[in-house]
C-alpha cells in the first residue's frame, strides 16, 4: 500500500512520466480489471452510476491534493490528514455526488489561478477559481460529470491495457519512455466517451420517460387485447 501512496504524489505534480509509472505496481488481474472498470466508465460514468465512482473520486482528490493545498497555504499538516481527507470526501462523494464535482473541477482551476497570481497573492487567485470554476460545473454536473467519469476512465484502460501487457515484452516499456503519448491515447479515449454519453446516450430524464412511454403502451396493448378478449368470446343464448 505505501508504494501506492508514493506513486500517487506524481499527480500532485506535473510529472507526465510518474502518471504513467504507476502501471509498474500493477499485477496482470488488476490491470485486466482496470481495463474493465474504465470502459464501463468510457460508456456509462456520466449516469446515475456517477455516485458509485463520486466516492472513490472523492478518496484520490483527499490523497492528491489535501498536502498540496496545505503546502500552498503555508500550513503544516498531520502527515495523516490526507488520509482523513480522503475518507470524508468519499463518503461525501457517496452522499452527494455534485460536491464532488464540485471540488474535482473547481479545485485544479483555483490552483491555476493561484499559480497565476503568484506565491504572495495565492489566495487572491483561487478563491475565485475554486468558486467560480466549481458552481459553473455544479451547474452542469450532469455534463461535467460524463467528463471527469470519462477521463478517469481513459486513464484507467490505458493504463490497465499496459499492466496486463506488461508480461510479454518491451514493447510496453517502450510506450511507458514516451509519457506523452500515452497521455494523448487516453485523452482521446476520454473525448470519445465524453462525446457518446453527452451527446448519445440519453440523458437520466430522457431514459426516464422513454421507460414510462414503455410501460404506457405495454398498459395500452393488455387493455387492448383484453378487450378482444371479451368480445371474441361467444355469447350465451337467448
Amino acid at each position: 500500500m505505501d508504494s501506492y501512496l508514493e506513486a500517487l504524489k506524481a499527480y500532485q505534480t506535473f510529472n507526465p512520466a510518474g502518471w504513467v509509472a504507476i502501471y509498474r505496481l500493477m499485477p496482470m488481474w488488476a490491470g485486466i480489471v482496470s481495463c474493465v472498470i474504465g470502459l464501463g466508465l468510457l460508456l456509462f460514468g456520466g449516469g446515475r452510476i456517477f455516485r458509485i465512482i463520486a466516492g472513490p473520486m472523492g478518496a484520490l482528490i483527499g490523497l492528491g491534493w489535501t498536502s498540496v493545498l496545505l503546502t500552498k497555504f503555508g500550513v503544516a499538516g498531520d502527515p495523516r490528514l490526507p488520509a482523513a481527507a480522503a475518507a470524508v470526501l468519499a463518503a461525501l462523494g457517496f452522499i452527494f455526488p455534485p460536491a464532488i464535482v464540485y471540488l474535482g473541477v473547481g479545485i485544479p482551476i483555483g490552483l491555476l489561478g493561484g499559480q497565476i497570481a503568484g506565491p504572495n497573492d495565492f489566495l487572491v487567485g483561487f478563491a475565485p477559481g475554486l468558486i467560480l470554476g466549481g458552481l459553473v460545473a455544479a451547474v452542469l454536473h450532469r455534463h461535467v460529470s460524463a467528463i471527469l467519469a470519462s477521463i478517469l476512465g481513459g486513464w484507467l484502460l490505458v493504463i490497465g491495457a499496459m499492466a496486463a501487457l506488461h508480461q510479454f515484452g518491451g514493447l510496453v516499456s517502450a510506450m511507458a519512455s514516451q509519457p506523452w503519448g500515452i497521455i494523448i491515447a487516453a485523452g482521446l479515449f476520454a473525448i470519445a466517451g465524453s462525446v457518446y454519453q453527452i451527446a448519445v446516450r440519453p440523458s437520466p430524464e430522457e431514459a426516464e420517460r422513454q421507460h414510462a412511454e414503455r410501460q404506457r403502451l405495454k398498459i395500452r396493448q393488455a387493455e387492448l387485447k383484453a378487450t378482444e378478449k371479451r368480445w371474441s368470446a361467444p355469447r350465451g343464448g337467448k
